[in-house]
C-alpha cells in the first residue's frame, strides 16, 4: 500500500514530499503509523486483505477495471462484498479506471459500390457462435507513422475471432482479418458478416470472398454508428485501455503489443458486462460445458 511504501523509504526521501507526489495526506500517513502499533481488529485485517486483492485485480487489468469488474474478480476468488464498498475502497486507494479519448472515423462511404441491406438490424444478442460476425477498422499511431487494425468479433461471445494490422487501409487488410477468422472458427454456411458501408467492405474482391464462403452480407445504414456498435465499442475499449496508454516506437512494436492485448487480455481475461462479467473465452468454455452435460 501507499503508506507502507512511504514508511519503507522515509530515510531516503522527505515524508511530506512523498505524500505530495503519491497524492495522500500527511495526517493520513501518521494516523496509519499509529494503527500499525496496535493489534488490528478482525475488520481491519479483512479490509487490508481486500485492499491487497483490489490492487492485484487493478494491476492485472492494466489499470482499466472499475468497481463493477473488480467486484466480480474478487467474487470469483471468494471475496463477496458490495460494489459500493469496492468503489469506496478504490477511491480511498486512489484507483480509478482510465477514460476514453475521442475516436477518429475511418469509414469512407463516398463510393459507387453496391450497398447491402442491414440484416442484423441491431439484433446484437446472438445465441450461437459463428452466426453473426461484425467487422470494423481503427487506427493506431506510432513514431514511425500510422498503422490500422481490422477486427472481426463474434457477437455470440464478443470474442475477437480475427484481426490484421498493416500500415494501410486497403482491401487486403480486411481480407487478411477475414481469412484469419475463417481459419480459426471454420463457420458453417449461413454466417452473417456485418460491417459499415466503407469502401473496403463494399469492394468487389471482398464481397466475392464472403459469397464464396457462403456468408451473408449485412451493412449499416448511412451515418448510423449504432448499427455496428459492438465492434466500435471494442475499438473504443482497446484504445482507452491499451493504445492511448502506450507510446509505440515502431509499427512492429504496435502490432505485437495489440495482438498480445487481444489474445492474452481481452479474449481470455477481460470481464464483459454483457456476458455476466465473464471473459469471451470463459463464456464459450462455460457454454460448451453446459452443452456436453446436457448431451450426456
Amino acid at each position: 500500500m501507499i503508506y507502507a511504501f512511504i514508511e519503507k523509504h522515509k530515510n531516503d526521501f522527505r515524508i511530506a514530499r512523498m505524500c505530495t507526489i503519491l497524492q495522500v495526506s500527511k495526517s493520513g500517513f501518521y494516523e496509519w503509523r499509529k494503527m500499525q502499533k496496535r493489534p488490528l481488529s478482525e475488520k481491519e485485517v479483512r479490509d487490508t486483505e481486500l485492499a491487497h486483492q483490489i490492487h492485484k485485480s487493478y494491476e492485472k487489468s492494466f489499470g482499466t477495471y472499475g468497481s463493477p469488474r473488480i467486484t466480480h474478480d474478487l467474487a470469483s476468488l471468494g471475496y463477496v462484498c458490495s460494489q459500493k464498498k469496492i468503489a469506496n475502497m478504490m477511491r480511498d486507494l486512489g484507483l480509478s479506471a482510465v477514460f476514453p479519448k475521442s475516436v477518429q472515423r475511418t469509414t469512407d462511404s463516398n463510393h459507387k459500390q453496391f450497398i447491402y441491406p442491414n440484416i442484423v438490424n441491431r439484433k446484437f444478442h446472438v445465441l450461437e457462435k459463428n452466426k453473426v460476425w461484425v467487422a470494423d477498422i481503427t487506427y493506431i499511431r506510432t513514431l514511425e507513422g500510422w498503422v490500422y487494425l481490422a477486427s472481426i468479433m463474434d457477437l455470440y461471445s464478443r470474442k475477437i475471432v480475427g484481426w490484421a494490422i498493416a500500415d494501410h487501409m486497403e482491401e487486403t487488410l480486411i481480407e487478411e482479418a477475414l481469412k484469419h477468422a475463417l481459419s480459426v472458427r471454420k463457420p458453417a454456411k449461413g454466417l452473417i458478416h456485418h460491417s459499415d458501408r466503407g469502401a473496403q467492405y463494399c469492394a468487389n474482391g471482398y464481397t466475392k470472398l464472403l459469397k464464396e464462403q457462403g456468408i451473408q452480407i449485412s451493412m449499416s445504414r448511412k451515418g448510423d454508428p449504432y448499427d455496428n456498435a459492438c465492434i466500435e465499442s471494442f475499438h473504443a475499449t482497446i484504445k482507452k485501455e491499451w493504445i492511448y496508454r502506450h507510446r509505440f516506437q515502431t509499427k512492429n512494436e504496435a502490432r505485437k503489443s495489440v495482438e498480445a492485448y487481444i489474445v492474452k487480455f481481452y479474449n481470455e481475461r477481460r470481464r464483459h458486462s454483457t456476458l455476466g462479467y465473464l471473459s469471451p473465452n470463459q463464456f464459450e468454455r462455460n457454454q460448451q460445458e453446459r452443452f456436453l452435460q446436457s448431451a450426456s
